[in-house]
């Protein structure tokens, strides 16, 4: 295995001559409709505040909050009226939990107390239809249940999770049961607490060839222990996931004042149920490159038949509708937004591991409340989720008014009316079944796979995995040489611009500018300067199919 690296272009030209290409490249957009802002900045500045005050959060993005938005059009400027209170949650949840489905609403009043599609009916709905499959996936999990610190099993997982209170109560684990890991979680705790006693900041240990990572977000302590080659920046950023899919169900300012009040107080009995929902996400940071990027996919769509989806969704606007998100196959195919409010992609990587875990969403239309904490992480959006007439596509009508279920369904009825008309959902099923498209397709003899990101969209693209990766294991090698060279590019002691990677069964070029980052997968046996050429014949494809292959024109209202 070789490596090699340089700071140029990969044609040899210097920084000044790549400047001429900014705004120019692949999916770029002066319309963004998410968050640009790099992943890596944002958790250096956060990190670098030992308690950032909200403000300081926010000033990430030029968005609003949640509030902002309540001000400007209902007159109402408090967080708190739009919050809800973390006891009543909690007896929320308890109701819920015993009520169960209660996804069909007959009245507003039931879409105000009930937040239908229960957490605990998410819990027990399985994410495969196939029988076999799920009784395989819960003997799985009852197996993973017995697990304990003294288990062979438990201790030969290679990346370990932990949620805990600054208390040092446990609140998740992804092996084993958390009331068996309760000395272990005291021990993370007191490290924790002994460091913060010399006013430092426990960031990692290297020990028994593994990394122990802690992120500490008051009230809570997030821990990494993993032997796979990822670095601390992308387990923090895995853990900042993790931290932000609780805050999704509890918001930050419930999740404070609960355990300021009570440090002992045991957070599981407010995330009973959202146990899968943190699973899940674990298991696509494994393996998505979603979250490696901080972006969101496209489904490659012609760009006609996206315009017209887009403009029905626009034209059946409602008083109060923040955002509507339709995804199909767990790729964006439009995004329409009310003007001066964007989204960040983990926050739309949180909504798209929220369907993702659960299939229940399918059986009906569906009304939630959500918290996005990059947008507002004090209060709660209120989602209606209904996947369209015999399609793959899931409509998402986010608003801040928690009386608007019967108003979204009209709405939602008028856009897929319009869909029908255009024949959009035919096909967005048809680009779905076509599986995306394929390297061949490019032109490039050596090419095996990409992934391109465009910086000023935070969208990226990929190419359906082929031969010789149609096999699950070699699919997770690839995708950790994925990570390998994307932590060797953003590096933060030695960032590099360029990186040429070569193993004994697959050569990757990482390149890096201002405006995109490519990836690019050749044969074993591919030299640098083919690596090169092929590169520059791809971004060239990757420009004239951009329309097809990034959302650059978003709808607004």
């Amino acid at each position: 295995m070789a490596d090699t690296d340089s700071s140029g272009r990969p044609d040899g030209t210097d920084e000044e001559d790549q400047d001429v290409l900014i705004g120019e490249e692949p999916g770029a957009s002066v319309h963004p409709m998410l968050a640009t802002e790099d992943s890596y900045e944002e958790l250096d500045y956060d990190l670098s505040i030992e308690a950032p005050t909200e403000d300081q959060r926010r000033e990430r993005l030029a968005s609003g909050t949640i509030a902002s938005i309540v001000e400007e059009h209902t007159g109402s400027g408090s967080v708190e009226e739009v919050a809800t209170e973390a006891t009543e949650l909690e007896n929320d949840v308890g109701g819920r939990r015993a009520e169960g489905n209660t996804s069909n609403l007959q009245t507003a009043e039931d879409a105000t107390q009930h937040r239908t599609d229960t957490v605990a009916e998410r819990k027990d709905v399985p994410n495969d239809t196939n029988e076999e499959v799920r009784q395989t996936r819960e003997a799985e999990q009852r197996e993973i249940a017995d697990e304990d610190i003294h288990s062979s099993v438990w201790r030969d997982h290679k990346k370990h999770v932990f949620i805990l209170s600054e208390a040092g109560k446990p609140i998740y684990s992804r092996y084993g049961n958390e009331d068996k890991l309760v000395s272990l979680m005291g021990v993370m705790q007191a490290l924790v607490s002994f460091v913060q006693d010399g006013k430092n900041v426990l960031r990692s240990i290297v020990a028994g060839g593994r990394m122990f990572v802690f992120l500490v977000r008051q009230p809570l302590i997030l821990v990494a222990v993993s032997r796979t080659y990822e670095s601390q920046q992308q387990l923090l950023m895995q853990l900042t996931y993790v931290y932000n899919q609780v805050l999704s169900v509890l918001t930050y300012s419930q999740l404070s004042r609960v355990l300021e009040t009570r440090k002992n107080y045991d957070l599981r009995r407010l995330l009973a149920g959202t146990e899968k929902f943190l699973d899940n996400l674990l298991n696509l940071i494994d393996q998505d490159p979603s979250f490696l990027l901080t972006a969101v996919r496209c489904l490659p769509l012609d760009s006609a038949t996206r315009d017209t989806i887009g403009h029905s969704i626009q034209s059946a606007k409602i008083k109060d509708l923040v955002f509507a998100i339709l995804i199909a196959d767990n790729q964006l195919v439009t995004l329409c937004r009310m003007k001066k409010y964007i989204l960040h992609p983990s926050d739309l990587h949180l909504v798209f591991n929220l369907l993702n875990a659960s299939t229940s969403f399918q059986a009906a239309d569906s009304w939630i409340p959500i918290c996005l904490p990059k947008f507002d992480s004090d209060g709660f959006l209120h989602a209606h989720i209904s996947y369209l007439d015999n399609s793959k596509a899931c409509l998402l009508l986010l608003t801040v008014d928690k009386m608007m279920f019967f108003e979204l369904a009209k709405c939602k009825d008028k856009i897929v009316d319009k869909l029908k008309k255009h024949n959009c959902l035919e096909a967005i099923n048809k680009a779905v079944a076509g599986g995306g498209y394929r390297c061949q397709e490019v032109g490039i003899s050596d090419l095996r796979h990409f992934i391109y990101k465009s910086k000023s969209t935070a969208q990226f693209t990929a190419p359906e995995l082929e031969a010789p990766y149609r096999d699950p294991e070699e699919r997770a090698r690839l995708f950790t040489i994925y990570q390998y060279v994307h932590q060797r590019v953003h590096n933060a002691a030695r960032p590099l611009k360029i990186m040429f990677h070569v193993g004994s069964r697959e050569a990757m070029l990482g390149w890096v500018t201002t405006g995109f980052e490519l990836y690019a997968v050749f044969g074993p046996l591919a030299t640098k300067q083919v690596a090169i050429l092929a590169v520059n014949k791809l971004l060239k494809w990757i420009k004239k199919e951009e329309y097809r292959l990034f959302i650059l024109d978003p709808p607004e209202y």
